[in-house]
């Protein structure tokens, strides 16, 4: 802030020593009030005492007076305020002053210039770091906005490509872009995940195992299964992928089937829930996520807690409204 918008202490003291030394008489004191523009609302009283009772007024009284009234004025006397500085700063002819009070005026116009200078700067170095704190917050923000957009056409493009995939006629070719554009969906909202691997045997056993995906889930480790048959998945179908997350100790199972899977999978889905939490997901469900902008790590957040709590493998959250 201006330091002229309110006088502080340390400046009010020195203008009040400083102007009555800068002029010789108490006539010269109003005279200098009302070159700096200071009204007659302000001087008035003082004007008339001077007029009638002149050894009764003294120049610092008369000093102070005016500049309590200016600062007591607020904003509606800043241009006075401003102006009363700047003639005392750029005060140069120190011979007008009384012989006894030129060296004192000198002294004091010097002290309330370093003042004004230190405290200018102050405010120099206030008004740079609020800028530099506002570029900063706008950088902040426009870096944001700008992820937020790449994010925003990263899902558009994810959506796009799992569409695209229900018009694709080739089961194999199908089925490979299916793991990518759910490894890419994983991605997108900040999942980790490692793709699609297999496990070889000892020589001449080739491959043993192939696990779709793994993603981490709050800590958690999930083995990924993604299926795009013609039919539903049933029970013979998933108890493959639930005898690879019983196998590894600790981890946890996703399933995500089109067009979705029997009463009987989801039962036996149930009941292996006793021995590790297993959810599954229906491709529908990605495609209802997508098209609804949707955050994924809350929707398998409230898919895992149903299979905790209430022992449900496939809970539809979205349809659900949870």
């Amino acid at each position: 802030m201006d330091i002229t918008f309110h006088f502080p202490p340390d400046l009010m003291g020195l203008l009040v020593e400083a102007i009555p030394a800068l002029c010789k008489s108490k006539r010269d004191v109003l005279l200098f009030f009302q070159g700096a523009g200071v009204g007659a609302q302000v001087t008035g009283d003082l004007a008339q005492k001077l007029a009638t009772s002149k050894d009764e007024v003294r120049k610092h009284d008369m000093v102070r007076t005016v500049l309590t009234r200016l600062n007591a004025r607020g904003e509606s006397t800043l241009r006075e305020r401003r102006e009363v500085l700047r003639r005392v700063i750029e005060f140069e002819d120190f011979s007008v002053c009384w012989e006894n009070d030129r060296n004192k005026a000198k002294a004091l116009v010097a002290d309330i210039r370093r003042l004004v200078n230190v405290k200018d700067t102050f405010t120099r170095i206030q008004q740079e770091q609020e800028a530099l704190r506002k570029k900063q917050h706008s950088d902040k923000y426009e870096q944001e906005a700008k992820l937020k957009r790449q994010r925003e056409q990263e899902l558009e493009e994810i959506k796009s490509a799992l569409f695209s995939l229900f018009s694709m006629a080739d089961p194999w070719a199908r089925g490979t872009a299916l793991e990518g554009v759910l490894n890419r969906l994983f991605k997108a909202h900040g999942i980790l995940v490692r793709e699609a691997f297999r496990i070889r045997g000892e020589k001449g056993q080739g491959i043993i195992e192939q696990i779709d995906g793994v993603v981490e889930l709050d800590g958690e480790v999930y083995l990924v299964e993604a299926k795009w048959w013609d039919q539903r998945v049933g029970p013979g179908d998933v108890s493959q992928h639930l005898v690879r997350v019983f196998s590894r100790g600790q981890s946890r199972g996703i399933y995500i089937a089109y067009p979705g899977y029997t009463p009987a999978a989801v039962v036996s889905c149930k009941e292996a829930l006793q021995q590790a939490v297993f959810v599954l997901c229906e491709l529908e469900e990605f495609v209802q996520l997508l098209e609804a902008k949707k955050d994924l790590k809350e929707f398998l957040k409230a898919k895992v807690r149903a299979a905790i709590v209430d022992k449900v493998p496939l809970l539809r959250p979205l349809t659900h409204g949870s």
